[in-house]
């Protein structure tokens, strides 16, 4: 991960949010995926935007992106891009959604940035460095236990019933719960306004940007059982503003 890689994710989220921008809150085409999840014109011409950019300056490296699937995954370096993370949220005019770019080396996230291109709210994060929102360092806040902790979670229906019943242990566990925000809670949470994020069903670029925004603020991500989170990852994904949490959040979804 280079200063230039650093310069490339800004151009990048840049070029998405101008492609998104001229859709919010105004008509624009809509189907339903196969997992009946929307797609919009807007996504696809942010991830189109986006991977105009890879491809023009960066053959060599890989590109796995939501929209339009992957170019070279097995490569050294990966760019993970998710051009609208939240788009129940675009769709209903909220402006809580993030375009999400990463950068993968051997299969580890080391540079994650989330966007949102309505309210200019930008996260970085980058192995090494300390994590900012537009350019300012922001941290975690602590929190000791699951009993002070505000746990965020994008909905219920994103959780297998397994998965739900060993959720509903942390949620009735936690001081509050807070409903919807996608990509967002995890940019909250990097800066000290949420606790504990837990969600199930996750794909690669749902969470490849999240990890190091939240590790260079102080806070941690894991996966369900405990381990790091990289490419081979189940989707299951706990983030935690105070690392103590992991162990408590693991041992009470078992």
């Amino acid at each position: 991960m280079t200063e230039s890689d650093l310069t490339l994710a800004a151009r990048l989220v840049d070029a998405a949010g101008a492609a998104i921008r001229p859709f919010f809150r105004k008509p624009f085409a809509m189907e339903a995926k196969a997992d009946l999840s929307p797609v919009t014109e807007a996504d696809r011409a942010a991830e189109a935007a986006m991977r105009a950019i890879l491809t023009a300056e960066r053959p060599g490296d890989g590109v796995i992106g939501e929209e339009y699937g992957p170019d070279k995954p097995d490569a050294e370096r990966v760019w993970v891009l998710d051009p609208i993370d939240g788009t129940r949220s675009f769709v209903a005019g909220r402006p809580i959604f993030g375009t999400l770019v990463a950068l993968l080396d051997r299969g580890k996230p080391v540079l994650g940035m989330i966007d949102q291109p309505i309210s200019g709210e930008r996260w970085l994060g980058a192995i090494g460095r300390a994590s900012t929102l537009n350019g300012a360092p922001i941290s975690v806040r602590r929190c000791e236990t699951i009993a002070h902790a505000h746990l965020a979670t994008t909905g219920p229906g994103y959780f297998s019933a397994e998965s739900w019943t060993a959720f509903e242990r942390v949620r009735t566990a936690a001081r509050d719960t807070l409903w919807g925000g996608d990509c967002y809670n995890y940019g909250l949470l990097a800066a000290g306004h949420l606790d504990l994020v837990i969600e199930d069903g996750l794909k690669l670029y749902d969470f490849a940007a999240l990890v190091p925004i939240v590790e260079g603020a102080g806070g941690a991500m894991r996966d369900w059982t405990g381990r790091s989170l990289d490419m081979q990852s189940d989707g299951r994904v706990i983030a935690a503003g105070d690392p103590r949490l992991i162990d408590m959040t693991v041992a009470a979804l078992a």
